[in-house]
């Protein structure tokens, strides 16, 4: 039915020594987990995304960059402090959050928001990332840059490398605060994709994350409400001049899927937010073929070598992007038992993702470690004929 993601896995089928039985367990149960994890059916989702109050948006997946939603995504647009986003960017590239920042003497106040920065004052650049991105202080984005490159024009050309490295075709910074100038301009497009790459910094997800934090004597509060409001929003940014209009960035997980929303000149940004989240997460879900943070993807027993078992992982890791639409068949083909000698990085087997019931993508298993032959545990060609046609024994 629509909707449907199943996995089928090789069975492991053990008549087997107990350590043998212990590796296939481990990798039945990893598999499994897996599969109660992510196999969540749910109705067919909606033919389209929901109408926003936006000149321009974009709802994008953020481990793979798959776009789930556009609207006038490329339309050069006045963006107002969702600039910033490329500041910290910046900034936690070039430069240690413990790093000391004086603010020098004859600092000018900037107009607009402020943390209130007054000369000779001491702060590190985490300090100054959390007035940049709470109070979305633009003279903390004034200090970063001087601080990183000497001047708002030579930090501005910094933040205009970082975006055409990105592939940022509708971009372009004349300041680090996004105070309306001309020449300063981007696109939904643009801004999911810098945001994108800022989430893998894991500074920039907490400070961006951040409800509330008193540094350097001043409390500071996230203006990004959604922080309080949605479960699923982990961090962001807003924006507003007159003239861009509300410009709100934010990003969200949910079931393993993160999400990323843009919105340009929405007069109803937080509900168009909500409204679109509600839509993403409905409408597609992620199929992770990844080894989890804290161990293997799976372990498969070893005959005949120095170690029990050997652990597979994909190569490349890969994140599958699905309609909830679709039916969606996930196949592991992997081997019941493995021969020492072992070579990392050798074939394991794959990983076959169906589609509606036609093959849609192979990723392949490869095995993450060498396992030598341990010459205590030779076999004779009869033995190992017997153990293939009995499974293993």
């Amino acid at each position: 039915m629509p909707g449907q993601y199943v996995i089928h896995h090789a069975a492991v089928l053990c008549r087997t020594p107990i350590r043998c039985l212990t590796a296939a367990f481990t990798m039945l149960c990893i598999l499994a987990a897996m599969t109660v994890q992510s196999a969540q059916a749910l109705s067919a989702a909606p033919t389209s995304a929901p109408a926003t109050s936006a000149a321009a948006s974009i709802l994008m997946e953020a481990d793979t960059g798959t776009v789930l939603h556009e609207q006038n995504a490329d339309a050069r647009l006045l963006i107002a402090s969702t600039t910033k986003i490329m500041t910290a960017l910046v900034v936690l590239e070039r430069c240690g959050v413990d790093e000391l920042v004086i603010i020098p003497d004859g600092f000018q106040a900037v107009e607009g928001s402020s943390m209130y920065l007054k000369p000779g004052e001491r702060l590190s650049v985490r300090d100054l990332l959390y007035g940049l991105m709470l109070a979305s202080g633009n003279d903390a984005a004034v200090a970063l840059a001087q601080y990183v490159s000497g001047s708002v024009a030579s930090f501005a050309e910094l933040m205009n490398n970082k975006a055409r490295a990105l592939g940022c075709q509708n971009t372009h910074f004349v300041n680090p605060h996004g105070l309306d100038a001309d020449d300063h301009y981007a696109t939904a497009r643009d801004l999911a994709l810098i945001t994108r790459t800022a989430m893998q910094n894991a500074d920039f997800c907490e400070i961006a994350g951040t409800k509330s934090i008193t540094v350097a004597g001043r409390t500071l509060k996230n203006h990004n409400k959604l922080l309080w409001t949605d479960p699923d929003v982990c961090g962001g940014k807003t924006g507003y001049t007159s003239s861009a209009g509300r410009s709100l960035v934010t990003f969200a997980e949910r079931d393993g899927m993160q999400l990323i929303c843009v919105t340009l000149s929405a007069p109803d940004d937080w509900d168009d937010h909500r409204a679109l989240y509600a839509w993403g997460y409905d409408s597609f879900g992620v199929v992770p073929v990844k080894a989890p943070t804290d161990g293997s993807l799976a372990a498969i027993p070893v005959i005949t070598g120095v170690s029990d078992t050997v652990d597979i992982k994909p190569k490349p890791e890969f994140m599958y992007v699905y309609s909830k639409c679709d039916t969606i068949d996930v196949r592991w083909n992997v081997p019941h038992f493995v021969y020492a000698p072992i070579e990392k990085g050798a074939r394991a087997g794959s990983v076959v993702i169906h589609k509606n019931g036609q093959p849609d993508v192979t990723v392949a298993l490869v095995y993450g470690d060498t396992v030598a032959l341990d010459k205590s545990q030779l076999l004779t060609p009869w033995e190992r004929l017997g153990r293939l046609l009995r499974g293993y024994k």
